[in-house]
């Protein structure tokens, strides 16, 4: 195979989980890889299952004797009564809206014997899927990508020897084998779907169209182009003969009327020239360009991809050993994934990206605000892709009016609350054990801010993260209370999705670490940025006193740093989520430089954590614990979280999964022992975020070269990583000969602070480098605007 980043198995897929997927954001496309049978299933982005958008009535009354009944120390009954509240006044649809899959394309073509040299393969720097075999002495190839130049799905079969394809098409929804043309239809189990669908059939054209019990529709319609044979139409299929070339070009919507839309598309595909290599020729070179903008080796044959099957790493990772080849082929694959689910002018990617095949997936595949959906876009910004962030930040201006309508209803609060979870709308649902989760509008803001840091882009900063940022700092001005010890109060408070060990555990509890984090966080990043453009400078000082009256970080008995700052809320250990590490990890307030006391308390409470074993563990949970052990400098360990992952909650297409989908006990086992774990993108992106930050950290002012690199990778180099102060790095390493080379270029002149990874011998570099205050191994750089600074380290 000729690729240099990509994957390759020796199966086709079974499940759609298994499926090799494509997608260039707004379509997306798992390609299944069968002979006989084969399956391309379809998504579109935009495509939920609607329900009744709730309507909130005004509980704010209710929250004095809420709060009343917490600082009582009645933490269940006061969740109980304020959830009770809710529920009581929610009128609607309690569900979040799931997103679903559009459609499949089948596949039939007739063997003539068994096949031999049966590959299938993902390009990660084309976004191109292959499946080739061999069968009665010649090659055929079935090719996909999903165009990002054109917006349109491209499936080509050829035979590089001259076969002649023979094959049946047929636009069906997913997981039915069998429609009428018209109405309702079943999947394969038997269960009614929730759309009924009309399938026609007009010469080279296929159209589908589903319409949901609310009129809302949905479909596609594909355009078959044959070089050579015969095509025609046999019952709701097109039946191929003795072609030279067969090239499939598909598109799609959602929520819009059917039949306009089936027009549109009609005549968009018919501009299309259905020329296989041009568009993908167009295509690569938009798709490619994103993808190389960073180049990671960690092993020298970088080649690996076109030799080695995913099958053959990952039986190497069962016996013990995760190779480099995996993690490198891992961090790729995140990218890959990113750039394939995540486009400006679109939705931002959900916990499953953009890929769905159930009409039920887990949590609906929804944007899950307390950790998922910052997860996947931690490698987004020091990966180098800023243009991959713009729909998520699309999204949540969207729904800023519900979120007002949350603050104002729940709490009686100016500014925002964004709930725990959500696709269609930003409104709290029924379930009102969350509403105490006040942390998530700040924490989305944190990747707003972080946006100017990394591009540097004054625009965005005035326009859409300092209004966002006010809107948060809004409603900590009116939710926070005054302690009796002068200290601001966050009452209720809740450390998602953890509760201190008391006799009634209540996640809704007073004084989260998290919540104090986060508040400090907002309000030190909204008063920079305020005083950068000299606006608001009365409120500004207002914003710095509430920061000076947050409570302080607390540390328990047994050194540890509390997990809620408020007496008689006891820490809990047995829980997998790390909230309240925040301030080190995705935060950066905390460091061994600025506060080394809580640095080594925040260290202590990951290690108490340890108590729960890999029992209570899961994929993105894994990937957590590669971050924040890269944040305190512990390569090894980092390494081993990653290691676990890919050993437990690793797919044969190396899609994760929330928890060991093998069920041999290296995560917890939800929903039972005999259940399914479901497919979850988020540790695909946490991966790549953990390996980057093990390469490289960056916060305003300090850069610190490979500040947690295992001992395995004695050699490597880097590319093209973005770091906050809107600085470009490249590095390359060989610890065994404790050699450091680093390039960094800036888009404005400054001063850095610079964490070599060792006591240097030598250092040259041509341009300016002095010691540092903080002694070794730091140094004082000074970087000029647009001037490449060469720094080698011996």
């Amino acid at each position: 195979m000729d690729m240099k980043h990509g994957m390759i198995m020796r199966q086709p897929a079974s499940r759609w989980q298994d499926a090799l997927p494509c997608g260039n954001g707004t379509y997306g496309a798992l390609v299944y890889g069968s002979i006989y049978n084969d399956t391309i299933l379809l998504n579109h982005e935009a495509l939920f299952w609607k329900s009744q958008k709730p309507e909130l009535s005004d509980v704010s009354h209710h929250l004095p004797e809420f709060r009343r009944l917490l600082m009582e120390g009645k933490y269940r009954k006061g969740m109980r009564f304020f959830a009770d509240r809710i529920a009581e006044n929610y009128t609607g649809y309690e569900r979040v809206d799931p997103y679903q899959p559009a459609f499949d394309l089948k596949i039939h073509m007739p063997v003539k014997e068994a096949f031999r040299k049966y590959r299938r393969s993902l390009d990660f720097e084309t976004g191109e899927a292959v499946t080739t075999w061999h069968e009665d002495g010649k090659r055929y190839e079935k090719r996909l990508f999903v165009s990002r130049s054109d917006d349109v799905v491209v499936m080509a079969i050829t035979s590089p020897d001259q076969a002649k394809i023979n094959c049946e098409l047929a636009l069906f929804p997913h997981d039915v084998r069998e429609i009428a043309g018209e109405g309702e239809v079943t999947d394969s189990s038997g269960s009614k779907l929730p759309f009924r669908c009309k399938v026609e059939l007009q010469g080279h054209l296929i159209s589908l169209t589903g319409t949901y019990e609310d009129g809302n529709e949905f479909g596609g319609m594909a355009r078959v182009a044959v070089t050579g044979g015969e095509l025609k139409q046999n019952g709701l299929r097109l039946l191929v003969s003795n072609a030279d070339e067969v090239v499939i070009l598909v598109k799609l919507f959602a929520n819009e009327p059917g039949a306009a839309a089936i027009d549109r598309i009609r005549e968009d595909i018919g501009g299309i020239d259905a020329d296989y290599p041009e568009l993908l020729r167009r295509h690569a070179a938009v798709h490619s360009e994103l993808f190389n903008r960073v180049r990671l080796k960690l092993v020298d044959h970088a080649e690996i991809a076109g030799r080695v099957s995913n099958e053959e790493l990952l039986m190497g990772s069962y016996d013990g050993d995760v190779s480099l080849e995996l993690v490198q082929k891992m961090v790729e694959y995140g990218r890959y994934l990113l750039i394939s689910s995540s486009r400006p002018g679109g939705l931002p990617a959900n916990l499953q990206g953009i890929w769905n095949g159930d009409y039920n997936p887990a949590w609906a595949a929804d944007f899950h605000n307390d950790e998922n959906i910052q997860m996947n876009y931690w490698a987004a910004l020091p990966g180098n892709l800023p243009e991959t962030v713009l729909p998520f930040f699309d999204y949540y201006e969207s729904m800023l009016d519900d979120f007002r309508t949350n603050a104002k209803l729940v709490y009686r609060c100016r500014g925002i609350l964004v709930p725990i979870c959500q696709t269609t709308h930003g409104l709290i649902y029924k379930d009102g054990q969350w509403v105490s989760w006040i942390g998530g509008a700040g924490w989305l803001a944190q990747l707003f801010y972080d946006y100017w840091l990394y591009t540097k882009d004054r625009e965005f900063l005035q326009n859409r993260a300092v209004p966002f940022l006010r809107e948060v700092a809004e409603f900590y001005e009116d939710f926070l209370i005054d302690g009796e010890d002068g200290q601001l109060m966050f009452i209720p408070s809740q450390s998602p999705e953890n509760q201190p060990a008391i006799a009634e555990p209540s996640r809704s509890v007073i004084n989260a670490a998290m919540d104090i984090a986060i508040a400090k966080e907002v309000l030190t990043n909204l008063s920079d940025a305020c005083e950068l453009f000299q606006m608001d400078s009365d409120r500004v000082q207002k914003w710095k006193t509430m920061a000076s009256r947050l409570p302080a970080y607390s540390v328990n008995e047994e050194g540890a740093a509390k997990e809620w700052i408020h007496k008689d809320l006891p820490d809990n250990y047995h829980h997998r989520h790390q909230s309240h590490i925040y301030p080190v990890f995705p935060g950066y307030e905390v460091t061994e430089e600025s506060n080394p006391a809580i640095f080594k308390a925040m260290a202590e409470a990951v290690e108490k954590r340890l108590v729960i074993g890999l029992s209570s563990q899961s994929g993105w949970s894994f990937a957590h614990m590669a971050n924040i052990y890269a944040r305190l400098g512990q390569g090894n360990r980092a390494q081993d979280c990653l290691e676990l992952l890919c050993r437990s909650c690793v797919g044969p297409n190396l899609f994760t999964y929330h928890n060991d989908w093998r069920n041999q006990g290296v995560t917890m086992a939800m929903w039972g022992t005999g259940a399914e774990p479901p497919f979850q993108i988020d540790a695909n992106f946490g991966i790549t975020s953990a390996v980057i930050e093990m390469l490289v950290f960056s916060a305003p002012g300090m850069i610190k070269l490979l500040p947690a690199l295992p001992d395995k990778w004695k050699k490597g180099s880097v590319s093209g990583l973005l770091c906050r102060g809107g600085i470009r790095l490249s590095i390359e390493w060989c610890m065994d000969e404790k050699r450091v080379d680093a390039i960094f270029t800036s888009v404005k002149e400054m001063r850095l602070e610079l964490k070599l990874p060792f006591v240097p011998n030598h250092i040259h570099t041509d341009g300016i480098i002095v010691p540092s205050h903080n002694g070794d191994p730091y140094r004082t750089i000074h970087v000029l605007a647009d001037r490449p600074l060469k720094i080698e380290v011996r």
